[in-house]
């Protein structure tokens, strides 16, 4: 894997000792990496459809 810019979450806190989700964009087809910033080799990989959909469930439950 290349190296990328990495995104914080805007909910992280500036403790660089919290841990936080950090999003970047992959280099080649459209798709973003999501990892947790304590286990920064593990990167999940999804397109930005798929994302946004999981935040629109996140952010509405279903009741």
């Amino acid at each position: 894997m290349s190296r990328q810019e990495w995104q914080k979450s805007s909910f992280s806190s500036a403790d660089v000792n919290q841990n936080c989700v950090e999003i970047a964009r992959a280099p080649q087809g459209g798709h973003v990496w999501l990892r947790e910033s304590d286990e920064p080799g593990t990167v999940l990989t999804t397109s930005p459809a798929r994302l946004a959909a999981l935040l629109r469930r996140l952010a509405h439950p279903a009741r």
